[in-house]
């Protein structure tokens, strides 16, 4: 998922608690310290009541975006950019993307590698993904084949082939 899929599927903090919500509970709550589905919502709050054990909780309980002040668009934006580094992420650079400091970002950046040593199953062996465009070079073209647009890159007229290879260490 790019940046812009990141924008329009999750344009609210909203959207993404009820993204977290359904990929977590598929529409049954269910308390986090206690596993009862026994409980009361509190929507202006975006969490719920346990009557059970009469605590409150929300879907982000025991995942990496537990007690973050952050928007959590801006968590699903830094996990899209740092799955798709090709060569790493820096913080620093992460920072300027999500607008947040350096710190903030660095914070983002190890709780994401971490739920990924903490859930071994999220990417089991190494994962290597390359592309390309295919289609040859436009000053090779005859001229009624020539597009506009220069040299380089995908003009829209080349093929994008993507090649994935799942190998062990």
């Amino acid at each position: 998922m790019n940046i812009i899929q990141v924008y329009k599927q999750f344009p609210t903090q909203a959207d993404c608690l009820a993204e977290l919500e359904r990929i977590r509970w598929n529409g049954k709550p269910k308390c986090p310290y206690c596993q009862s589905t026994n409980q009361t919502p509190a929507p202006k709050e975006h969490r719920y009541h346990c009557n059970n054990c009469n605590t409150s909780f929300s879907v982000t309980v025991g995942t990496i975006f537990h007690k973050t002040r952050l928007d959590l668009q801006k968590w699903f934006l830094a996990i899209a950019l740092t799955l798709n580094a090709k060569k790493g992420f820096s913080a620093r650079q992460l920072a300027r993307d999500i607008e947040v400091n350096k710190d903030t970002a660095w914070s983002l950046m190890m709780r994401i590698r971490q739920a990924f040593v903490d859930a071994p199953d999220l990417m089991q062996g190494v994962v290597e993904i390359d592309e390309t465009f295919v289609g040859g070079k436009n000053k090779n073209r005859h001229e009624d084949k020539k597009v506009d647009g220069g040299q380089g890159g995908n003009g829209g007229d080349k093929t994008i082939v993507v090649g994935t290879l799942v190998g062990q260490i």
